[in-house]
C-alpha cells in the first residue's frame, strides 16, 4: 500500500515540508504576528518539541495524519522524526538533508541549500534572512492566535501561501497550500526554546544494508575526539 507522509521528497519544498516555526521568547500579547515572528527568528537559536500534522490532497480524499518530534539548531541543523503512523526520519546536518524510511530501509540525500530554499522549512531551520525570502503581512487575530501571512519572493518555492499562528512569541500552528493544491496543517506542542542540544542529534549515518540514493552518499562524519 502506498504511504503518504508530508515530508517525503515531493513535499519537502512545500513544508517542511517541515516544518516551520516552533517556539519563541515571550513578548507582549498585543504585538502583531509579524513582530512576534521577527522576534522568534532573532531570539530562538534552538528548540525542540512535538508536532501533529494533517495533509489533505486537492482531491479531498481522506486526510493523512501523522505525529512525531523535532529539534533544531540554527542555521540549517535539524531533526524531524515521524513516529506515527509510520517511522520516518529527516536530519539536516548543516550541509545535507538525509531522509530515512525505516520500513523500506531506504535513505535519500540531497544538498541542504537545494532542499530548503525559500520554503516554510527555511523559516524554522534557516538563518536570519527571513524577509529576503518572504513578503510578510499581518494576518489579524483568530482562535486566540496572532497570524502572519508569508508569501515567497521566488515563484519556484513550491508553495502558494503560508499562514503562521503565534501566541506570546511562540508558533502554535502552521497552515500552507502547495502549488499542487495540497493543504498541510501542523500544530506544535511541548515546546522548549533554546535548550542545550547534543550535536550528535544532527548527524546521520545510514543504517547497515540501507539503499542510499541522492546527490552525495557520503554520511556526515563525527568529530574527532
Amino acid at each position: 500500500m502506498k504511504r503518504v507522509l508530508g515530508m517525503n521528497a515531493g513535499h519537502w519544498g512545500a513544508l517542511v515540508v517541515c516544518a516551520a516555526l516552533v517556539f519563541g521568547t515571550r513578548c507582549a500579547v498585543a504585538a502583531d504576528g509579524v513582530d512576534q515572528l521577527r522576534q522568534f527568528v532573532t531570539a530562538t537559536r534552538s528548540a525542540e518539541g512535538s508536532f501533529e500534522q494533517v495533509v489533505t490532497a486537492k482531491s479531498g480524499r481522506k486526510p493523512q495524519q501523522s505525529e512525531g518530534s523535532f529539534a533544531f539548531s540554527r542555521p540549517g541543523k535539524f531533526r524531524w522524526q515521524y513516529e506515527l503512523p509510520y517511522q520516518q526520519l529527516l536530519v539536516g546536518d548543516g550541509e545535507k538533508l538525509w531522509s530515512w524510511d525505516k520500513d523500506l530501509n531506504q535513505v535519500a540525500v540531497k544538498r541542504l541549500g537545494d532542499a530548503l530554499g525559500a520554503t516554510p522549512a527555511a523559516i524554522l531551520f534557516g538563518g536570519s534572512d527571513l524577509e529576503q525570502n518572504f513578503e510578510l503581512s499581518d494576518g489579524g487575530s483568530a482562535e486566540g492566535l496572532a497570524w502572519v501571512e508569508a508569501r515567497p519572493r521566488k515563484p519556484e518555492s513550491g508553495f502558494e501561501n503560508l499562514r503562521l499562528g503565534l501566541y506570546a512569541g511562540q508558533l502554535r500552528r502552521m497552515e500552507m497550500r502547495d502549488s499542487f493544491g495540497q493543504a498541510t496543517v501542523i500544530v506544535f506542542t511541548r515546546l522548549v526554546a533554546n535548550p542545550a542540544l547534543d550535536p550528535a542529534r544532527f548527524r546521520f549515518v545510514p543504517p547497515a544494508g540501507a539503499d542510499v540514493i541522492g546527490d552525495d552518499v557520503a554520511p556526515a562524519r563525527a568529530p574527532r575526539r
